[in-house]
């Protein structure tokens, strides 16, 4: 409430308490802006509901159109019969059995210097040259793809050389290893793979130590490991890979291949009905977290006398009655399962959605029909559309620019601007309601004033007259 320097001297000449009695005043005139400011506490409640409705809606919208979608009902698993052999799968593997034997590893060129006293030992200046590509057979030849310089200069240790290697951008890593020996240099390619190999050469009077081209015949460093591609067969056919993992060797299946083996490793692909499962339960559990929240906000309870935020507001009581029609509803679909409750959905008396297991794991054994009655969609007849479709069009329509609840949102925004609208208003009226008030009680103070002093001056002369 606005408030006024004037009005701390308000009674002094009338002797009366002015101050209570403006207050008094203007908290009777404040009474509609009181119910103004309680009513923008219940619309922002409501706002705040309807948000939470918009945010069930769109979770369950989204679960709802990964089951209309066909590539969910694609999800597939596999499992190896050894450690030897790893798989996963995508939406594009193929079910089935395939017999896996791994004949070799893949592999990365690593060689190693002789022996120096230390890490910090000079290796002598001069041009490191690295180049990549692929030896010839009996490493007599070898075809290049790349080559790398790296400048050594006389102050270069053997610790320093590691680090212009490996910020030199060429396809290697350079290391320390160090033993009873003393330190050692070791280069090793990247990625495996024969066509991944590399060799070493220096410039004249450079650090000889490092160079390393059999095909040259020089052999200063020592090859530790040889760049090699990983072979193996699937169902009896040959394949090679650069690295360790067969991606898209068979489609939407990657084998990683970590052993050798001596026999074949049987790998299987079947549908991930796991993932399938808990997706729907997901969807179940997103629908009733809808409906709660719903029901909460639209209930009244008799024993309180007290009514939720959005008790009696049509557009939500509306959704929640579309949705439980569309639940109880029939559809074309499938020629195995006509409604939701015959895979397993079975409507609570609360209103929630349980899953029974039992039900659902043996609509999940019938796969086809069961993605039907959840992703069919048709372009002429909406009653074989599978009910993925019906609830995720539902929903998108209800959340759209023109939708139910983003009407009610508008509705509810509108309205609350039109109350602070109505508060700005009645705020300006009451500080002038204030302010006569206060001028009319300062000219009665005043007059009051003038008239107790008359009011003394007369008493003083009658008493003056009586003893006269």
């Amino acid at each position: 409430m606005a408030t006024s320097s004037s009005i701390s001297s308000l009674g002094v000449g009338s002797g009366l308490d002015v101050n209570s009695i403006i207050t008094g005043l203007m908290a009777i005139e404040r009474r509609p802006l009181n119910n103004l400011e309680s009513a923008e506490k219940t619309i922002n409640t409501q706002i705040s509901e309807v948000g939470k409705i918009k945010s069930a809606l769109s979770k369950f919208r989204d679960l709802a159109g990964k089951l209309a979608g066909t590539d969910f009902w694609k999800q597939t698993t596999g499992s190896s019969g050894s450690t030897a052999v790893g798989v996963t799968t995508d939406g594009n593997a193929s079910t089935g059995s395939y017999s896996v034997q791994v004949n070799a590893l893949a592999s990365a060129q690593s060689i190693a210097t002789s022996a120096y006293a230390s890490s910090s030992a000079l290796v002598g200046a001069g041009t490191l040259t690295l180049e990549t590509g692929t030896w010839g057979a009996g490493q007599t030849s070898f075809t290049g793809s790349a080559s790398t310089a790296v400048e050594i200069t006389a102050d270069d240790t053997l610790a320093s050389v590691r680090d212009k290697i490996n910020a030199s951008g060429a396809a290697v890593t350079a290391s320390i290893l160090s033993d009873a020996n003393g330190a050692r240099l070791v280069i090793r390619s990247k990625d495996t793979g024969a066509a991944n190999a590399f060799r070493t050469s220096v410039s004249a009077g450079g650090p000889s130590a490092l160079a390393y081209d059999p095909s040259s015949g020089v052999n200063n460093a020592t090859r530790s490991q040889t760049a090699a591609d990983a072979s193996a067969t699937i169902n009896g056919l040959a394949v090679t890979s650069a690295s360790n993992s067969l991606v898209n060797v068979l489609d939407g299946m990657t084998l990683t291949l970590n052993e050798v083996t001596t026999t074949a490793v049987t790998v299987n692909v079947k549908s991930d009905t796991e993932a399938m499962k808990k997706t729907l339960q997901d969807f179940a559990a997103a629908y009733s977290e809808l409906t709660k929240l719903i029901a909460t906000d639209t209930k009244y309870d008799a024993t309180s006398k007290s009514a939720g935020p959005l008790q009696g507001d049509g557009a939500i009581v509306g959704l929640q009655n579309r949705l439980r029609a569309m639940l109880g509803a029939s559809s074309g679909a499938s020629s195995a399962y006509t409604r939701l409750s015959d895979v397993g959905f079975e409507i609570q008396r609360d209103g929630s959605l349980s899953v029974n297991a039992t039900r659902l794991d043996k609509a999940l054994a019938n796969l086809p029909e069961l993605k039907k009655l959840f992703a069919n969609s048709s372009t002429t007849d909406a009653s074989l559309d599978g009910f993925g479709k019906r609830f995720r069009v539902f929903a998108s329509d209800v959340l759209g620019v023109d939708g139910t609840l983003t009407t009610r949102s508008d509705g509810l925004a509108e309205k609350l601007k039109r109350n602070q609208d109505a508060q700005e208003r009645l705020e300006d009226r009451l500080a002038q309601v204030q302010k006569r008030l206060e001028a009319q009680y300062t000219a009665l103070d005043a007059q009051m004033g003038k008239l107790n002093g008359l009011s003394s001056y007369v008493t003083q002369q009658i008493a003056a007259w009586n003893k006269a």
